[in-house]
């Protein structure tokens, strides 16, 4: 079976079952095609969010968030031709038809973006006490606890360095030393590292003031109690396409109400849903900003992540969010760690 007949699905196949699909080909894109392998649409990672951000279902037929309009090569087409299309397009994949409109190949980027290191910087916030982790975290940093055969930081480091990233701010307070002893430099595992010193808590955005000389390219921020498989080259991509200020990745979360859930007009009962299923989009602790964003942050104070988003919607800028699909859990209570560890090996091995 040749690669593109890999990723080949029909309309009616299942949302999920395409991510999986996309998750697994080292193509990253799924192709919707009719009986006679006609093309009829794609579907990327990219397709996948917004159907998400739109309230599609994961067991919706994928036609319902594929591309219907590709950009597509004929058979034959010049090679030049196609990657001049794919770059001024910034696309990673081009479809190759026959006469016919029936897929015979699929032109890549072979992932020519992720071959390329980043300059951007990564920070890191890594200076909380672990409060709600004691005792485990009494004489130890939560960064540095083990989760796996690896501290929750050195995890953290490995997926950013996996997608291109070498740059790397640690905020650091709880037991600093501790922490620039393990990591020192970050020479030893081929990547910079410098460290902010909070020497007060200063909140989830409050030590980005620290930063004394910033890039002009964003910068990605992360809560340092996260451990996560998010593709951060397309975190990047995703806010760099769409010139925004600041991007806030998201996830959604599910509860139940646990009452019968009453639908009134004025006076009258009109039904009654008993302990309903709901679901929102909660905040993931992940970041994208632009350095000019990094004005607005007070200095030598506490300042959280939230506020800096209110007063940029405040100020009227381009503010995005990025829906989380794939593996994230907060490792800041106990249940967590433990569960982190038991996934560790099956996400992260």
């Amino acid at each position: 079976m040749s690669r593109h007949e890999q990723v080949l699905v029909s309309p009616d196949t299942a949302v999920l079952d395409v991510i999986g699909i996309i998750d697994r080909g080292a193509l990253q894109i799924a192709l919707v095609v009719d009986e006679q392998q006609r093309l009829l649409g794609t579907v990327t990672d990219g397709d996948v969010r917004r159907g998400l951000l739109r309230g599609v279902q994961l067991h919706d037929p994928v036609s319902v968030i594929m591309n219907a309009e590709p950009t597509t090569a004929r058979l034959n087409e010049a090679r030049e031709t196609v990657l001049a299309i794919m770059k001024l397009k910034r696309i990673h994949h081009v479809p190759v038809l026959d006469d016919e409109g029936r897929v015979v190949h699929i032109e890549t980027l072979d992932e020519l973006i992720q071959a390329k290191e980043r300059d951007n910087w990564v920070v890191i916030m890594a200076g909380g006490m672990g409060t709600r982790l004691r005792p485990l975290t009494d004489h130890v940093p939560k960064p540095l606890l083990r989760v796996g055969n690896k501290p929750i930081l050195e995890t953290i480091l490995g997926s950013f360095v996996e997608h291109g990233f070498r740059k790397f701010y640690l905020s650091v307070n709880y037991k600093a030393e501790m922490i620039k002893q393990y990591f020192g430099d970050g020479s030893r595992f081929g990547i910079e590292i410098r460290y902010l010193h909070e020497q007060q808590r200063m909140g989830t955005a409050g030590a980005l003031s620290l930063i004394q000389d910033p890039s002009e390219r964003p910068l990605i921020v992360m809560n340092g109690d996260l451990l996560t498989k998010v593709n951060f080259q397309q975190l990047l991509d995703f806010h760099n396409a769409r010139r925004a200020q600041a991007t806030m990745c998201v996830r959604e979360y599910h509860y139940q109400i646990p009452y019968g859930v009453v639908e009134i007009e004025e006076e009258r009962l009109k039904g009654i849903q008993e302990k309903p299923q709901k679901s929102c989009f909660v905040n993931a602790g992940i970041y994208v900003l632009d350095p000019a964003v990094l004005d607005l942050i007070p200095r030598n104070t506490f300042y959280d992540m939230p506020d800096l988003f209110a007063r940029l919607i405040e100020l009227g800028c381009t503010t995005t969010v990025f829906p989380i699909r794939e593996y994230w859990l907060d490792v800041g209570m106990r249940a967590d760690f433990e569960r982190a560890n038991g996934d560790y090996h099956e996400v992260f091995g």
